[in-house]
């Protein structure tokens, strides 16, 4: 509907674009008023695609940066033109992928799901990082992967930690909807980021629905963070995508332990479902639909929504104190996109430290992508090397 006043088309424009709230309402207000009565900028289609003109020109950019590179919006915010957004690899591996789902994915039960799943994931592997090995090991009943970076002059030990004494560890919470996904379906993943990092990496197994509905996976998360934090070796960085992303920064807001000293979200899971924004926009994304995530959270539940429960949405908690220095990476064609901005501005409304970085033209599930997409590859990069600036204590962005 139109809006009626410049106090309610701020507030949106300013919940769309985070970045305005450095320059003050001021400039918005001009141009709020300007557009409504009548004067067009170029660019604008729609009422969203109104904002991201009124926030490019207050921002002084007219380049279309943040109208998220050719993104196309129309007037009841439903549509995105992915062929202006997602390059020739980008869609051959979509293609690879959506291959191995001749049946869409809510038509299979669980245990349908999960081959289909581990068989697109040993497809997709890129195997073993060198020099990386594992030990599998139980974490307070919750099956691990231990993953140690060997030096040069290591001993051959496959497990010698002695270069690695009190070094941060990351804790990484796989992926998969809370239905698919293991040690095994982030094996080559886990060993290439304790590749990138040289810092240890903990995988964790936890309980999948339908056969342990929530909160059991949560419980899994965080008994296990709990028995590395008393090991007595040193700090930990909370690491996960997508499903996984959402159990570690739940795990971040249950425990709020000094020793966990940075979190990184890879395309998270975080709220519920506000019906705006990336929801409407990417409802057809390619390789995670809205109604993906509506059926995954269904299955997560077994029963009605706990939209109060920040055990099941780290955004719905009314405390955001307290948090380690967060880092969340988003994908641009993704209906989990606009959880990046909103749980980083919480943490920053708080006090906290938090930067949300989105990856141009991915979509859900780039990881698989890293070696075969650039833009992948770049993001990849982006994410260990902001393991490193966590695990060195530092932080590099601008406040």
């Amino acid at each position: 509907q139109p809006y009626t006043n410049d106090i309610d088309e701020i507030g949106d424009i300013k919940r769309f674009y985070p970045f305005i709230d450095e320059m003050g309402a001021s400039p918005i207000r001009a141009l709020a008023s300007h557009l409504r009565h009548g004067t067009k900028l170029p660019g604008c289609n729609g009422w969203r695609g109104r904002h991201a003109v009124i926030a490019r020109h207050a921002k002084g950019d007219v380049s279309g940066a943040y109208l998220g590179g050719g993104l196309v919006m129309d007037d009841t915010m439903t549509a995105a033109d992915y062929r202006q957004v997602i390059d020739a690899p980008t869609r051959r591996f979509i293609n690879q992928l959506e291959a191995f789902y001749t049946n869409a994915t809510t038509d299979l039960d669980a245990s349908q799901q999960r081959a289909v799943y581990a068989a697109m994931c040993n497809a997709l592997s890129h195997g073993r990082a060198p020099g990386i090995t594992s030990v599998d090991r139980s974490l307070a009943g919750v099956p691990a992967r231990h993953y140690t970076k060997h030096c040069a002059s290591g001993s051959g030990d496959s497990d010698n930690h002695a270069g690695q004494a009190m070094r941060p560890r990351i804790i990484y919470f796989h992926g998969g909807g809370f239905v698919v996904g293991g040690l095994d379906s982030h094996d080559d993943i886990c060993s290439e980021v304790c590749a990138a990092t040289g810092l240890d990496v903990l995988a964790l197994a936890y309980r999948l629905a339908p056969e342990h509905p929530h909160p059991a996976m949560f419980d899994d998360a965080v008994a296990a963070t709990r028995a590395i934090l008393g090991d007595g070796n040193g700090p930990v960085i909370l690491c996960g995508d997508s499903a996984g992303g959402n159990l570690a920064a739940a795990t971040a807001h249950a425990l709020r332990h000094p020793d966990i000293i940075g979190q990184l979200l890879i395309y998270p899971s975080l709220g519920p479902d506000p019906g705006t924004g990336s929801f409407i926009i990417h409802a057809e994304a390619p390789l995670l639909t809205r109604d993906d995530l509506h059926y995954y959270l269904a299955v997560r539940l077994d029963g009605p929504d706990r939209v109060q429960d920040p055990q099941l949405y780290p955004l719905a908690d009314r405390d955001f104190s307290r948090l380690p220095p967060t880092v969340v990476v988003t994908a641009e064609c993704d209906p989990l996109r606009d959880d990046g901005p909103a749980y980083c501005n919480a943490i920053s409304a708080a006090g906290g430290r938090a930067r949300w970085i989105d990856a141009p033209g991915l979509v859900h599930g780039f990881l698989r992508a890293r070696g075969t997409v650039d833009r992948a590859g770049r993001a990849f990069r982006n994410i260990t090397d902001a393991l490193v600036m966590l695990g060195d204590g530092g932080w590099v962005f601008k406040e």
